[in-house]
């Protein structure tokens, strides 16, 4: 058998795990009205705007997935992620003229909100002698800034927010965003920063009920997740311009992980992190080249996250690749 043989092979054992994903999955209870909401957005931001970004619409994806253990669902396998890179970063898309489809899980950082207090909510506010509720001196112009950018990008349709928080959900709206950008061509892009599980339980296999403790020890076989990035490159958005992240806590294997994802799914470029130093240097792995990205040394820095001149160079790249017809 020759390598294309194999390769087509291999390709169709592929699409036959992520048929049999989709096809045992719990149904999204909310799916025709995310259909709905995608269309309606991407209609209205399809129409070019000008400036530097024209009519360029970014599927940031952002947080962790779980992995119930059981349908009716107690216990969970989490997946570690803040958020922070994806909310940081699709406010810099915002500010770079992007509109943004924020795929975020339920209950992670969120965009606009990374500067305010870390004081519980209710003790930012005040209730006044007459009883009117207003924020605290102390947090005012920090809260102010934060409602206003993100009311003004949610009000301008600029900024759609999808949340999910299993597998099954996200992979499934995932495919939704994919076909539905299908057709905005090269002026779409994917920014895959969430932590998406690697393994899971299948939903047919699944118990309905809560496991008992008393059952005594668990074993429990858990499933690769099928690779979705090979078919999102290949069926659903095959023109987008397609970005994912590779974390590793071992420094001396990251590079090599990530030029493999790159070639393996068709990546226009990945992004390798070390978990101890992902917040302070990024480097950006193409097919020619690796690009080390730094944030400022101070906090009054313009790149004070690392995040800033991160996204800056993607939307150079994505600049690039859209005027390249042969790309």
């Amino acid at each position: 058998m020759d390598a294309s043989s194999n390769s087509e092979t291999s390709q169709d054992t592929l699409y036959d795990e992520i048929k049999s994903f989709f096809d045992s999955a719990p149904p999204l209870k909310d799916g025709p009205d995310i259909s709905r909401k995608l269309k309606e957005f991407i209609g209205k931001n399809s129409q070019s705007k000008g400036g530097v970004a024209g009519s360029r619409i970014v599927c940031v994806t952002s947080g962790g997935t779980t992995v119930p253990l059981e349908r009716r669902c107690v216990r969970y396998i989490d997946n570690f992620s803040s958020g922070h890179r994806g909310a940081a970063s699709t406010e810099y898309f915002l500010k770079a003229g992007y509109s943004v489809i924020f795929l975020n899980r339920r209950g992670t950082c969120q965009p606009f909100c990374r500067s305010l207090p870390q004081d519980p909510l209710l003790e930012c506010f005040e209730v006044s002698k007459e009883l009117n509720v207003q924020v605290r001196q102390s947090h005012s112009e920090v809260v102010k800034r934060a409602i206003g950018e993100h009311c003004a990008a949610v009000e301008e349709g600029l900024l759609l927010k999808i949340p999910f928080t299993t597998i099954f959900e996200y992979l499934q709206i995932l495919q939704l965003i994919g076909m539905s950008m299908k057709d905005h061509g090269r002026c779409a892009m994917f920014y895959l920063a969430a932590a998406v599980s690697d393994f899971y339980v299948p939903w047919q296999s699944m118990v309905e009920h809560k496991i008992q403790s008393a059952s005594g020890p668990l074993d429990m076989r858990l499933v690769q997740a099928p690779k979705m990035l090979s078919v999102l490159r290949k069926n659903w958005a095959p023109t987008a311009f397609c970005i994912s992240f590779k974390l590793e806590t071992d420094s001396e294997i990251l590079l090599a992980k990530a030029d493999m994802a790159l070639k393996r799914y068709n990546m226009h470029a990945v992004v390798a992190n070390e978990l101890l130093t992902r917040k302070e240097e990024v480097i950006v792995v193409t097919s020619n080249e690796k690009i080390s990205v730094r944030r400022g040394k101070t906090e009054a820095e313009a790149d004070a996250d690392v995040e800033s001149p991160l996204i800056k160079l993607l939307v150079e790249k994505h600049s690039a690749y859209i005027g390249d017809s042969d790309s």
